[in-house]
């Protein structure tokens, strides 16, 4: 053994580590329901009376709805539908812009992230395969990490989906229920870790992969929401 550590330590402080992050996805879950139920009942009539109230609790809410998309596994998006099944077409340019700064957000901080921290965490795991990829990849640019895991993918659906990374990433933003996988946040922030997205490809791809709804909404109304 090196450094006085033992396997139990190593593993003991692995399990520490995934019980602190589980904890936290569950408490920021409970909250984003919570936020979404707030949401629900409040009276969003703007009347003379309340109107600064109401530009108030929307503009909040927006925020609120940015930081939580941002959030691995947080089906905030429902937020997102909330405001619009509320308040209607006005609304979906608004929810448009915070989708796109949060799903931002969530890739500038896996940018952020050096692999460094995820080769300690594969280790505290004892995932030796996965640390000694990060660890090679990790001084390599785009085009060169690219055709790294092109070269040992060895899985047939692997080298598509890299080649094909825009459209999956569009595919996997747009999936019912894809909290869990990540939720935009999660799927946005391994997107920025792996780095082999560019900044320019990604901001074109959710451009395009969050207009749908925002722009139905505008469209047709808010009804087929209800569906």
């Amino acid at each position: 053994m090196t450094g006085g550590q033992s396997p139990n330590g190593f593993r003991w402080r692995g399990i520490a580590k995934l019980f602190v992050l589980v904890a936290l996805l569950v408490v920021l879950n409970i909250f984003a329901r919570d936020a979404i139920d707030v949401i629900d009942v409040l009276d969003f009539k703007i009347r003379p009376s309340n109107e600064d109230a109401v530009h108030r609790t929307i503009m909040a809410s927006a925020a609120l709805y940015v930081l939580l998309l941002a959030i691995p596994f947080v089906p905030s998006a429902e937020i997102g539908i909330a405001l619009m099944a509320m308040l209607g077409p006005p609304i979906a340019i608004l929810v448009y812009l915070c989708t796109l700064a949060g799903l931002s957000l969530s890739f500038t901080a896996g940018r952020l992230i050096p692999l460094t921290i995820l080769v300690r965490l594969t280790r505290d795991f004892k995932l030796h395969k996965t640390g000694r990829l990060l660890e090679a990849i990790e001084p390599l640019n785009r085009k060169q990490r690219l055709d790294l895991l092109l070269t040992i993918s060895s899985r047939r659906y692997l080298p598509w989906l890299l080649r094909y990374r825009y459209l999956a990433l569009a595919v996997a933003l747009n999936i019912p229920g894809n909290y869990v996988i990540g939720g935009g946040g999660g799927i946005a922030l391994i997107a920025g870790v792996s780095r082999v997205y560019s900044i320019p490809g990604f901001l074109l791809t959710i451009l395009l992969a969050v207009a749908p709804v925002p722009l139905a909404v505008v469209v047709f109304g808010t009804g087929f929401l209800a569906g």
